[in-house]
């Protein structure tokens, strides 16, 4: 009897501080709703986005717990979970340095980012994003700018969206600003393909000392499945979430790996006792470029 009397007290107390969060994301001057916002718990690997009209649900405990909410163009926001029903953000201010604008005339192009590994595998790996470093080489001066992006995705679904983004490198070699104004929102056909889109629009330009581009998925309705599976030795029921697509990874010998969770971006090296940083294998995502002049 008694330990039911525990057992029933652990359920109670389980769920007495775990808690749904429900709320809206939205523009602190025009008050309309801001899709695809990037939501995590603070120092934990639970996340979530927002969908188009700016609604959002996110599990967490809720005594004591803070929220991330990062998206481009607006400025990073950290409030309590129990006070995120309505979350207003403030939009970035820019301050844009005088430039000489030229255009690509593209009638050289060069593809770059392919590996020779062609083993590829996939991960349900949420909100977070994950980078390819695509370091600069000289020859690079011929086709400077940034024509064309493809990511290599496996979906179950037609017409499942997710966001590129494309970054510059800080002095510490970390990701630092968004080279774009503006989300880079994509849409990827059902089945295992190499998606390509055409970013020659943006007048891209390769920097100097090398540039991150990642991915980032979007776990909103549009993108998920469900499917209720039942534990044949317990007979227990649940339903899976699966959000798709799934992005397809190299295994891959690099120095770093940079990637966003929990808002902020975290670096995974390999280094000897002496503090050296030496190569490693890792998952990469199959993403390439393709440059022109």
């Amino acid at each position: 009897m008694m330990e039911k009397r525990l057992f029933s007290a652990l359920v109670l107390i389980t769920f007495s501080v775990s808690a749904q969060i429900k709320g809206v994301v939205k523009d602190s001057l025009s008050g309309k709703p801001i899709p695809f916002v990037n939501i995590w718990v603070q120092n934990e690997n639970i996340g979530s986005t927002s969908e188009e009209n700016g609604t959002f649900l996110i599990n967490t405990t809720e005594n004591g717990k803070k929220l991330i909410f990062s998206t481009l163009g607006y400025e990073k926001k950290i409030i309590k979970a129990s006070q995120a029903s309505e979350v207003n953000l403030k939009p970035m201010a820019y301050n844009l340095e005088e430039v000489v604008v030229s255009k690509s005339i593209g009638t050289k192009s060069v593809e770059i980012g392919k590996t020779k590994n062609e083993m590829y595998q996939a991960f349900d790996n949420g909100p977070k994003i994950d980078t390819k470093f695509f370091p600069y080489i000289s020859s690079y001066k011929k086709t400077k700018y940034v024509k064309q992006v493809s990511i290599y995705t496996d979906s179950r679904i037609e017409n499942a969206i997710i966001k590129i983004h494309f970054y510059t490198v800080d002095s510490n070699g970390f990701p630092a600003e968004e080279m774009l104004d503006k989300d880079f929102v994509v849409t990827v056909k059902k089945g295992t393909r190499v998606n390509r889109f055409d970013i020659s629009a943006f007048n891209l330009k390769f920097p100097k000392n090398g540039l991150f581009v990642g991915f980032e998925k979007l776990m909103i309705e549009k993108n998920k499945t469900e499917k209720t599976i039942t534990d044949s030795n317990t007979n227990i029921t649940q339903v899976q979430k699966t959000y798709f697509p799934f992005v397809l990874y190299n295994y891959v010998e690099r120095e770093f790996l940079y990637t966003f969770s929990g808002g902020k971006w975290n670096r995974q090296t390999n280094q000897d006792e002496k503090g050296s940083s030496k190569k490693m294998m890792i998952n990469e995502p199959v993403i390439t470029l393709i440059l022109s002049n």
